[in-house]
C-alpha cells in the first residue's frame, strides 16, 4: 500500500512516516519548498536500509496544481498538514479548512479509487467537557476556539465529501519527542515554576500510541466512515502532570497561581514576543474551561486500540529526548 503524508516534516506526521516505514508500507511526503526537512530525512534514511524507498514531493494543500502528481497512485492519504497556532482566526480557516476542501477536491479528480482518506483533527473539534464526562463521538460538538472550530469545519468538509472512504482521528493533547508545544511547559517546570490557575483534567496520548491508532485505521475496514477519539484510558490533572515532570527533571515545584482574569492580558503579550508561539489568547480560550477529556472506547472496541504508554514512562522518555537534544 502507497500512503501520502501531509505535514511529514511535523512533530506528529514524522513520528507517523518513521513508523509506516517500519512497517514496509510504501510512504510519499508531501512538503513545501520552505519545509524543515530535521525530522523527515532520517525517515528516509530509514527507508532506503528497510527497501521501502521514501518519495518527497514538493507542494501545497492550497495550491491544487501541485497535488496532482503527489496523489498519483496512491492506496490512502493521511492528512496532518493543518495549523494548530495563529493570531488571526481567518489563518486558522486558510490552512485548516480551505487546505482540506482544496485536498479534498483534488483528490476526487486525481485519486478516485482511493481506499482510505484519515484526517487528523483534534479534541478541540469536539470541545470541553462540560458535564466532567469524557466526550464520545457521538456528542454534539461545541468547540471554543478558532483552531476547534476550524478542525471542526474541515471535519464536516470531509464527511460531506463524496464517494471518498474516510475516517477522523481526534487526539487529545499529544506528547513526546520532537514536540514543542509541551516543551514549553517542561522549560517552565525546569525552572521551577508551575503556573496554575485551578484544578484542570486533561486527556493525553503519547506520540508512539497516537501513531499506532491512526494507523490502525488505514488496516480496518470497520475504520470508514466512522471518528475516533486516540487517548491514553487515564486522565491526568494539571498538578499530577506538572509534579511528575519535575519528579523525572528532579526540580522542586512552586505553584505560581494565576487568576484567570488575567490570562487573556499574558496571551496578549505572548504574541507580541512570539506570533506562532503555543502562549496566545485563542489557547486561552482553550485553557478557560477546565476539562478537557475523551473516552477511548470505540477506538478500542471497534480497532484493536490499546494505549500501552503510561503517563510516567511518555514523560519521562520525553525528557530524555529533551536532554539529549539540549533542549532542556
Amino acid at each position: 500500500m502507497k500512503i501520502l503524508v501531509t505535514g511529514a516534516t511535523g512533530f506528529i506526521g514524522s513520528h507517523l512516516t518513521e513508523s509506516l516505514i517500519k512497517r514496509g508500507y510504501s510512504v510519499r511526503c508531501l512538503l513545501r519548498k520552505t519545509s524543515n526537512r530535521r525530522w523527515i530525512e532520517p525517515c528516509i534514511v530509514l527507508g532506503d536500509k528497510n527497501g521501502s524507498p521514501v518519495e518527497t514531493v514538493y507542494g501545497d494543500c492550497l495550491d491544487r496544481s501541485s497535488l496532482e502528481k503527489a496523489l498519483d497512485g496512491v492506496d490512502a492519504v493521511i492528512h496532518v498538514a493543518g495549523l494548530t497556532k495563529a493570531v488571526r482566526e481567518k489563518d486558522f480557516y486558510s490552512v485548516n479548512v480551505k487546505g482540506t476542501e482544496t485536498l479534498l477536491e483534488s483528490i476526487k479528480d486525481a485519486a478516485s479509487g482511493l481506499k482510505r482518506f484519515v484526517f487528523i483533527s483534534s479534541l478541540a473539534a469536539a470541545g470541553p467537557s462540560p458535564d466532567g464526562k469524557p466526550r464520545v463521538e457521538e456528542d454534539e460538538p461545541s468547540p471554543v476556539s478558532f483552531y476547534g472550530k476550524s478542525k471542526l469545519e474541515a471535519e464536516r468538509l470531509v464527511i460531506n465529501s463524496d464517494s471518498i472512504p474516510y475516517t477522523i482521528v481526534r487526539p487529545p493533547a499529544v506528547y513526546g519527542p520532537r514536540d514543542r508545544d509541551f516543551y514549553v511547559f517542561f522549560k517552565l517546570v525546569n525552572r521551577g515554576i508551575f503556573p496554575y490557575w485551578g484544578r484542570s483534567l486533561y486527556s493525553m496520548v503519547y506520540i508512539d500510541d497516537l501513531v499506532n491508532g491512526i494507523i490502525l485505521t488505514i488496516e480496518k475496514k470497520v475504520a470508514e466512515g466512522r471518528i475516533y477519539f486516540i487517548s491514553n484510558r487515564e486522565n491526568y490533572t494539571n498538578e499530577e502532570i506538572a509534579f511528575t515532570i519535575a519528579g523525572i527533571l528532579g526540580k522542586k515545584l512552586r505553584k505560581v497561581r494565576l487568576p484567570r482574569s488575567i490570562m487573556p492580558f499574558l496571551a496578549s503579550i505572548g504574541e507580541k514576543i512570539k506570533s506562532k508561539g503555543i502562549i496566545n489568547r485563542d489557547k486561552i480560550r482553550e485553557l478557560g474551561h477546565a476539562c478537557w477529556i475523551c473516552n477511548p472506547a470505540r477506538a478500542e472496541r471497534e480497532l484493536g486500540f490499546k494505549s500501552t504508554v503510561s503517563l510516567e514512562d511518555g514523560l519521562r522518555w520525553t525528557a530524555d529526548w529533551y536532554r539529549i537534544n539540549r533542549w532542556i
